[in-house]
């Protein structure tokens, strides 16, 4: 017996002394650091909007308490219902544009052709480029006598106009990032095995058959990804809209997106309880499309 408990302690593995064991803490310690700098800057936050949330929250502190009446009102506020329409029409159109777009590029400059890497690096440029230099430049060139209604022969301001602006945004978001997208889709399509595109090529298959039928079945993981992403920076958007705009989320409130009406709620009506319900809600519905997303296009992923 004494013979058989000496093998089991000296089993490796095993026990809090291991080798195993010692491995594993001393990673942790590694990453004690930086998770106790993430649980600062982002768990604290979210607690503190939690706790202001539930307060009549002014310039120098709590006011009144009022429970969950902030969430009440946000429930019948007309303004925050238009503010998120347009914030999941513009994240819905955003989303599309920019995943075809990118994966478009990302097939072309993933084959040998001159100048890829040029091509490559020329298209991902707008994505690392000043959001607001960008912007600031859009407003001339769409506005009523710009540059672009002067070589399409179009008359109005594209930002100017309620049945224009949130889609002027929706192309300009979807070209600045789509660059980024192809640089991530490009990774996917160089992990698929060249195995199955010989086989296809074997069997006839043209071009677009073997896109739809391989390349973009086996893309399903970078769908997921990229997809998540951009509904996440979709619904953040702000400051595109923001400069687009003047601030207001005009013209009629087609430009109000959600982040833009938790900026107007804090600093213009001083309501930061308010402006904290706010951006609980809109944390819910971001996490809620996750969540959605990760049953659908994730699923196979998971499993």
């Amino acid at each position: 017996m004494s013979a058989t408990a000496a093998a089991r302690e000296d089993r490796p593995g095993r026990g809090f002394g291991s080798e195993r064991v010692r491995e594993a803490l001393v990673g942790y310690l590694f990453i004690a650091a930086p998770m106790v700098l993430y649980g600062i800057l982002f768990f604290y936050p979210i607690g503190y909007a939690l706790y202001i949330s539930r307060y009549d929250w002014g310039v120098l502190g709590k006011i009144d308490t009022v429970g969950f009446g902030n969430y009440r009102e946000l429930l019948h506020d007309h303004r925050f219902g238009i503010a998120v329409k347009n914030g999941l029409k513009f994240t819905l159109a955003f989303t599309i544009c920019s995943m075809a777009l990118g994966l478009f590029v990302a097939v072309v400059v993933n084959n040998a052709i001159r100048f890829r890497g040029f091509f490559r690096s020329a298209y991902y440029f707008p994505s690392i480029a000043s959001s607001a230099a960008i912007t600031a430049v859009a407003l001339f060139i769409l506005s009523a006598d710009g540059l672009f209604n002067q070589i399409t022969g179009f008359d109005r301001a594209w930002f100017g106009e309620s049945g224009t602006a949130l889609w002027a945004l929706v192309g300009l978001n979807s070209w600045t990032t789509s660059g980024m997208v192809m640089l991530f889709y490009l990774a996917y399509l160089q992990s698929i095995p060249t195995d199955v595109y010989e086989a296809a090529a074997i069997d006839g298959a043209g071009a677009w058959r073997t896109f739809w039928k391989i390349t973009f079945p086996l893309l399903r993981p970078g769908h997921f990804f990229v997809s998540t992403l951009l509904v996440i920076g979709g619904l953040k958007m702000f400051d595109q809209a923001f400069i687009a705009s003047g601030g207001s989320g005009g013209p009629n409130n087609s430009t109000l997106v959600p982040v833009l009406y938790l900026y107007r709620v804090a600093f213009y009506d001083v309501r930061f309880g308010y402006a904290a319900s706010v951006g609980i809600a809109l944390m819910l519905i971001i996490f809620g499309l996750t969540l959605l997303q990760r049953l659908t296009f994730g699923r196979t992923d998971a499993n």
